[in-house]
C-alpha cells in the first residue's frame, strides 16, 4: 500500500510539472497581450502548484479517519457558502461561481465535490445496514447530493452540478445502493437536469450547437473547432514544446478547459498517450487503495476521490475532441488553476493517506492512531 501511495504521489507531480510547462506555452501570448508580461499567468500558476504541492504533501500526513467526525459540519458550512455565493459572487460571463475573500478566490463547488465525497463515505458507512431501504438510507444520503447538486446547478454551473450527481450515484452503487435506487435517480436526475439546463441561455446554446453538429457536420463552436485544428497539426510527434501556434490566441483562453489541445499540439499523438497513460496510472493506483483499505469509509472515500478525478479528466477530453458538449471543466493538475488545483491536490493527500494508513497491519482507525502517527 505505500507504494501505491508513493506512486500517486509522484504520477500527480508529474503531471503538475508538465502542466506548469504547457500552461506557460498556452498562456504566454495571452499573457502579453492582456497584462503586458508573457509570465503573468505562468506566476500565478505556479504559486497555485506550489500551494498545491504544499497542501497535497500536508494531508498525505492527517489521519484520514479524522474527517468522519467532522463530514457533518463540512457539509453544512459548503451548504451554506453555496448559499451565500448565490447572493454575493460577481456575475463572470453570465454565471457567479466565485467568492472574493479578499487575498484570493475560491470557487466553492470545488470545495463541494470534495466535502460531499467525505460526507457520503461516511454515510455509507455508518448507514451500511440501511443503505438498501429507500426511505431510511438512500433517499436520506441523496438528500445531501440533490441539495449541493442544485446550489451549485443554479449558479449557474451546469456541468459540476451534473457530475456532482453522477460521481454520488455511482459512489451509492459501490457503497451497496440497489440498482433500481440508482437507475431511477439517475433518470429523473437526468430528466430535470436537461430541463434546467435549457433554460440557461449558454449551457442552452452548447447543447443546441452540440446537436447541430452531430447532424449536420462541423464543430459546435469556435473553441472545439480550433482544439481540433490544434489536435490535428500536432501529428504523431507534435511541433515541439512552446511552439504551439492555437495557442497565439486562436484558441481562446487555451490555458483553462482546452488546455489539453495545446497539449496534443506540442506533444502529439504520442505525447497525450503518455499523458492519458499517467492518468490511467492513478486511476488504477486509486482503485486498488480503495479495495485494499481496511475499514469501509477509507474505501469508500479513495474510490469517489479516484473516480472523480478520472471522470473529470474525460470528461475534459472528451469536450476538446469534439464528443460531448462543452462544460467549462479544467483538465485535472494540468489545466491553469486556482480553487480547483488546491483541492485537487488536498484529495490526493487524503487518498495517499489512506494507502500509507492502510499499511500498517493490523489496521483500526480506533485502536491504532499511535501506530499512524509513525507513518
Amino acid at each position: 500500500m505505500k507504494k501505491l501511495g508513493v506512486i500517486i504521489f509522484l504520477d500527480v507531480f508529474v503531471l503538475m510539472l508538465l502542466g506548469l510547462i504547457i500552461v506557460m506555452s498556452a498562456s504566454s501570448t495571452y499573457s502579453e497581450f492582456r497584462f503586458d508580461s508573457m509570465f503573468h499567468l505562468f506566476n500565478h500558476h505556479l504559486l497555485k502548484v506550489g500551494l498545491g504541492i504544499f497542501f497535497m504533501t500536508i494531508f498525505s500526513f492527517i489521519p484520514y479517519y479524522i474527517y468522519k467526525d467532522i463530514s457533518k459540519i463540512l457539509m453544512i458550512s459548503i451548504t451554506l457558502v453555496l448559499i451565500i455565493t448565490l447572493f454575493l459572487a460577481p456575475e463572470v460571463k453570465g454565471a457567479g461561481r466565485w467568492l472574493n475573500l479578499g487575498l484570493f478566490t475560491i470557487q466553492p463547488a470545488d470545495v463541494a465535490k470534495l466535502f460531499l465525497i467525505i460526507h457520503l463515505a461516511y454515510l455509507l458507512e455508518s448507514k451500511n445496514d440501511l443503505i438498501g431501504n429507500f426511505k431510511k438510507g438512500f433517499l436520506y444520503l441523496f438528500f445531501w447530493v440533490i441539495i449541493t447538486a442544485v446550489l451549485v446547478f443554479i449558479q449557474p454551473n451546469v456541468s459540476n452540478g451534473i457530475l456532482l450527481v453522477v460521481v454520488s450515484l455511482i459512489m451509492m452503487y459501490v457503497g451497496g445502493a440497489r440498482s433500481k435506487h440508482i437507475f431511477s435517480s439517475a433518470f429523473i436526475c437526468f430528466i430535470a437536469g436537461v430541463a434546467v439546463a435549457m433554460m440557461f441561455a449558454h449551457s442552452r446554446l452548447r447543447i443546441l450547437s452540440f446537436i447541430g453538429s452531430a447532424e449536420h457536420g462541423g464543430s459546435p463552436n469556435i473553441q472545439v473547432k480550433q482544439a481540433l485544428l490544434g489536435l490535428g497539426s500536432g501529428g504523431i510527434l507534435g511541433v515541439g514544446m512552446g511552439h504551439s501556434l492555437q495557442s497565439n490566441l486562436f484558441l481562446p483562453e487555451a490555458y483553462g478547459d482546452f488546455i489539453f489541445a495545446i497539449l496534443g499540439e506540442e506533444l502529439g499523438f504520442i505525447g497525450s498517450c503518455i499523458v492519458l497513460l499517467g492518468f490511467l496510472i492513478f486511476f488504477i493506483s486509486g482503485i486498488l487503495i480503495a479495495k485494499k483499505a481496511k475499514d469501509k469509509f477509507g474505501q469508500l472515500l479513495a474510490f469517489g476521490i479516484t473516480f472523480s478525478i478520472t471522470i473529470y479528466t474525460f470528461i475534459n477530453v472528451a469536450v476538446a475532441t469534439g464528443l460531448v458538449p462543452t462544460t467549462g471543466l479544467p483538465l485535472p493538475f494540468i489545466s491553469y488553476g486556482g480553487t480547483s488545483l488546491v483541492f485537487l491536490c488536498i484529495s490526493v493527500g487524503i487518498l495517499v493517506n489512506i494507502a500509507l494508513a492502510n499499511s500498517v497491519v493490523p489496521f483500526s482507525p480506533d485502536k491504532n492512531k499511535s501506530e499512524l502517527k509513525t507513518i
